[in-house]
């Protein structure tokens, strides 16, 4: 039975992950310091013999036991409500977190895949954005701090494969939305969702015609798939091309919710990416893979999910106040 070890495991991607890699046959090993994952994205898991969960800090000292197959590093706040309330978290985990993932892939043989993001690319000058586009990103600007630390994460990544012989993968992500997203964590599809099941205004950041392309967590998976059990290491986009608008989409949230609420623009925030859009023929080409979900179905799953746990949430609450 082959083993992995999942960074970020109690996360919204890293948990789905770990569902998959268990769907298949893998003995899955979930690491998570709980910053921002969440046990209940995986206490269904506890139960089964082949997965594990560690209680960790990734930037600290990584030690698991015995044979090692695969490592995906998914470890990091992911939002920017998170990586601006912890920005010294988020450079670390992205450059001492990478750093302790490579060196245990060295020492277990495991080859591994890191999760980067299309912050690379910054406020882009090319579009849709291609592997070979090298960004347009502010350093020592708010979002910096992500943005670079996952630079950084790509750089450490292909030293330690080109000097050590490091088996890697790298995954560009776009825009992911699904089950399991945070209602607080500050990205445009659960902010949307969220003051619509609240009866509040929808707010959009600028004049709304920024662009974002929205890919269904299921097909992100598939694609993350097939990329670590292939044999490119250099970076490949995962994404859904289907682009549209923040102020079409607040439309299709607004439609899809039966709410009448206002749309309300405030300032746009600094270096914050006026389009979004990957270009994803490498993923065509080399995994023989595109997304399968159109944003309509995606969406009434995700709203699905939200209102189910905003009824849980709502129960919890009530109970608490009883005791």
């Amino acid at each position: 039975m082959k083993r992995i070890l999942i960074t970020g495991g109690a996360g919204f991607l890293g948990s789905h992950l770990c569902d998959r890699f268990i769907k298949e046959g893998y003995h899955v090993i979930a690491m998570d310091n709980l910053i921002t994952g969440d046990l209940r994205n995986i206490e269904h898991l506890f139960k089964l013999e082949h997965f594990e969960f560690y209680h960790h800090d990734v930037s600290k000292f990584i030690h698991v036991p015995g044979e090692l197959d695969y490592i995906l590093h998914f470890a990091s706040p992911a939002s920017p409500i998170d990586y601006l309330k912890i920005p010294i978290q988020t450079l670390k985990v992205g450059s001492l977190g990478i750093h302790n993932c490579l060196g245990l892939a060295r020492v277990k043989g495991a080859r591994v895949l890191i999760a980067s993001t299309s912050e690379v690319y910054g406020d882009p000058l090319v579009h849709p954005q291609t592997e070979d586009y090298w960004g347009h990103v502010n350093p020592v600007g708010p979002r910096g701090v992500y943005d670079e630390a996952k630079r950084f994460q790509e750089a450490m990544t292909m030293a330690y494969h080109t000097y050590h012989g490091v088996e890697t993968r790298i995954v560009r992500i776009f825009n992911t939305y699904g089950p399991r997203m945070r209602l607080n964590d500050g990205r445009v599809l659960p902010a949307f969702i969220g003051q619509a099941l609240r009866g509040e205004d929808i707010t959009i950041f600028g004049d709304g015609s920024q662009t974002r392309s929205f890919c269904y967590v299921d097909d992100l998976v598939e694609g993350i798939y097939r990329l670590l059990l292939s044999d490119h290491a250099q970076p490949v986009n995962i994404g859904n091309p289907a682009e549209i608008t923040i102020s079409q989409f607040a439309e299709e949230i607004i439609k899809l919710t039966g709410t009448d609420q206002k749309v309300v623009y405030l300032d746009l925030p600094k270096d914050d990416p006026k389009q979004r859009q990957p270009d994803i023929t490498k993923a065509k080409a080399i995994l023989g893979w595109e997304p399968k979900i159109d944003r309509a179905e995606g969406l009434q799953r995700t709203y699905a999910y939200f209102k189910a746990f905003s009824r849980e949430r709502l129960y919890e609450e009530a109970i608490h106040r009883e005791f």
